[in-house]
């Protein structure tokens, strides 16, 4: 009997070993990607570099080829934007035949028509050469879940961070490094650039091994004396503010401090912070240790600090609005956010992710912009960058049951001198050669006043452009 029962454990143990071998066989299998596109002399080290993140890349020429592989095995597809009119045209006939297919644009760095295309196909995403499997993993896992080990950077609560642009890819890299480490993170940038959406990304690519809640808090939204309580639970000691180096800050389980406790807190408006409350969170910050209220214990307060600020935080410094000390804590790291006016590569595709938000939350059809109503947006200044957009994008998706976004639409809530609204007066007549004169002029702005490639957007001949030009008044004086 024992004998028999010995065999059977070990029987018992070696399927079990056995089974967990297949598992992990199987979770070491390559994941197909299809590639469409890609030129002959490119694929060798493509291919290396989507084998560095457990990618099998299949190379496509061909609609048919394509839909054999998808039928055989659902897989992403990625799509070279840079070979002009015959893989465009594929990928179209793709996306129609296989509407629920994964598709993403391989596009060059600073070209944003490609971006545009991308769009007006309905590609997920796009990723820029030279492409790293990193890259092309992360852009895929924050589609899906396509895999455990992804390289993840979307911000929590649906915020995502696109880096099309130069400007913005080196604010990805900012965001890795600043993920693999605990330290204090200020995050600068117009109202409007994301900061917020930075300082998640960061927490969110962090938590992947850690855990914890990202805390965000608003310190203009209260009254001095209820912030300090919303952050710590309770009202200071009198002697803190005589003696403010005695003993341990004290916070309660009810305190947002105690929230954000092995996580993240986020301030915004931090110059709005009452001088006490600075002081407090700077020795709580300094001595990384607390007396929870409740038990009077001490607990270890493993925090990491981050802040959202405007470029001119350190003026605020230097005029003592920020304590120095505090301010010292949470700006180890600095990473600054561009304004969308200087990464106009990363435009068309955040405007289809807004609008498409704005279509769900609004529980209308969904829309899609036309290619004018892409170029006009990528065309504009944007001074209020993504907030911007969002207010001029949410009128259009509730007001209009059309399920095309023109640029006629947008042209009422946003102009090239950034003042918005519409120009009232005259006859309709002159209001279309202003419609007209402003959407050239927008058009030449956005490609850097080369006819050329403003003729083709606008579906005219260079001759033709030129003769407008000049009927209208308009200037090739190059804009920015």
């Amino acid at each position: 009997m024992t004998a028999a029962k010995e065999m059977t454990k070990h029987m018992a143990s070696l399927s079990t070993r056995t089974q967990s071998a297949v598992s992990d066989s199987r979770a070491a299998q390559p994941r197909p990607v299809l590639y469409i596109g890609c030129p002959q002399l490119d694929r060798p080290e493509v291919e290396k570099q989507l084998a560095s993140a457990n990618l099998s890349v299949r190379w496509v020429d061909a609609l048919a080829h394509a839909i054999a592989e998808l039928d055989r095995r659902e897989a992403p597809v990625l799509v070279d934007l840079s070979h002009g009119t015959p893989v465009l045209q594929l990928a179209r006939q793709l996306r129609a035949q296989r509407p629920q297919a994964l598709l993403f644009g391989v596009a060059e760095p600073g070209r944003h028509d490609q971006a545009t295309e991308a769009v007006l196909i309905g590609m997920a995403d796009v990723v820029t050469r030279p492409l790293t499997g990193r890259q092309v993993a992360a852009v895929i896992e924050r589609q899906r879940g396509f895999g455990p080990n992804g390289d993840r950077l979307e911000a929590e609560a649906g915020g995502q961070l696109y880096a099309h642009s130069a400007a913005m890819r080196e604010v990805l890299t900012l965001v890795r490094r600043a993920a693999s480490s605990r330290a204090g993170v200020l995050v600068r940038g117009e109202d409007g650039t994301g900061r917020q959406a930075v300082a998640r990304a960061i927490h969110a690519a962090d938590a992947n091994g850690r855990g914890g809640r990202f805390v965000c808090i608003d310190c203009a939204a209260f009254e001095p004396e209820q912030l300090g309580l919303e952050l710590f639970g309770v009202a200071p000691r009198v002697e803190e503010d005589d003696l403010p180096a005695r003993g341990l800050e004290r916070i309660s389980r009810e305190s947002r401090l105690h929230d954000a406790l092995g996580g993240t807190i986020y301030f915004q408006n931090i110059a709005e912070a009452p001088t006490r409350v600075q002081r407090r969170l700077a020795r709580l910050f300094r001595d990384r240790e607390a007396v929870l209220v409740e038990t009077g214990t001490a607990v270890a307060f493993d925090v990491r600090a981050m802040a959202g600020a405007p470029l001119n935080i350190e003026a605020a410094v230097g005029e003592g609005r920020v304590r120095d000390d505090l301010y010292r804590r949470f700006s180890s790291v600095r990473i600054e956010v561009p304004p969308l006016r200087s990464r106009r590569e990363d435009l068309s595709l955040l405007a289809n992710q807004l609008l498409r938000d704005l279509c769900i939350s609004s529980g209308v059809a969904m829309k899609t912009f036309s290619r004018p109503a892409l170029s006009f947006i990528a065309a504009l200044p944007w001074r209020g960058n993504a907030t911007e957009l969002r207010s001029v994008l949410e009128p259009i998706v509730t007001g209009s049951a059309a399920p095309g976004v023109r640029p006629e639409d947008v042209r009422p809530h946003g102009r090239l001198d950034g003042q918005g609204g519409l120009v009232s007066g005259g006859t309709l007549r002159q209001a279309r050669a202003r419609f007209k004169r402003e959407y050239i002029a927008a058009i030449l702005e956005q490609h850097r006043s080369r006819i050329s490639e403003a003729a083709k957007v606008l579906g005219i001949q260079r001759t033709n452009l030129y003769r407008k030009m000049r009927s209208l008044s308009v200037s090739r004086e190059r804009r920015w």
